[in-house]
């Protein structure tokens, strides 16, 4: 391959690596062309699946600033670089290799950090990003719904109030005047109170009684004289 050839290439792994999401260092000794282009189509829009020459990827990667990729690129080497969901690109991944076991996944590297092929077998075990993103919703639906009952909750509990209060001035209308029977009451009672002087007249008339005593005494003592 001529010098501008390789920089070529070596150039497009690098933009490869940063315009990705992350990527899967594959071995695919013994996959035929046929299986290849199946597993492309398998991988859809959330990875591209590349051949790649091991010194060029070394290069590629040291460029990109990966690290961990020296041991792994041995044999015949592919990359795929992930586009989409990072879950379904392992998964898929995964399930080939089970069905194609001469696939074999070494490792990768996800935001910038080496994955070996244990993390990316855990990766592909994950739910999907749309099962994710279904289950917050259903979440956050659940948060507004509850939301919605105790701000309602009130409003419902007001309005039967209402409702009871407007029932029950209809059958006493005296309600709505504030209870106006109460006030006349009230001013009878000074009425009262004005009516008790005259009921204690009697004890005024205790001292005419008194003023009565001398006269009916010197009337008492002319008589004994007389006598």
């Amino acid at each position: 391959m001529a010098r501008a050839d390789k920089q070529a290439a070596v150039a497009e792994i690098v933009e490869s690596f940063n315009e990705s999401a992350g990527a899967v260092l594959t071995e695919y000794r013994g996959l035929t062309v046929k299986q290849l282009q199946d597993l492309r189509r398998s991988l859809g829009e959330n990875a591209n699946y590349a051949v790649v020459k091991n010194t060029l990827a070394k290069i590629a990667a040291s460029e990109a600033g990966i690290s961990g990729f020296d041991d792994l690129l041995t044999g015949p080497t592919a990359i795929a670089f992930i586009n989409g969901d990072v879950v379904e690109a392992a998964k898929g991944l995964r399930d080939f290799a089970k069905a194609n076991p001469t696939l074999v996944i070494k490792g990768g590297v996800l935001d910038g950090k080496p994955l070996d092929a244990s993390e990316i077998a855990k990766l592909a075990d994950l739910e999907s990003r749309e099962v994710l993103l279904g289950k917050l919703a259903g979440a956050m639906l659940a948060s507004l719904s509850q939301a919605v009952y105790l701000l309602n909750a009130p409003l419902a509990q007001a309005a039967r109030l209402a409702g009871a209060l407007q029932a029950k001035a209809e059958q006493d209308p005296s309600i709505l005047a504030g209870g106006a029977g109460t006030p006349v009451a009230a001013e009878e009672a000074p009425a009262a109170e004005a009516d008790a002087p005259a009921d204690e007249a009697p004890a005024d008339e205790a001292p005419a009684a008194e003023a009565d005593a001398p006269a009916a005494e010197a009337s008492d003592e002319g008589e004994a004289t007389e006598a």
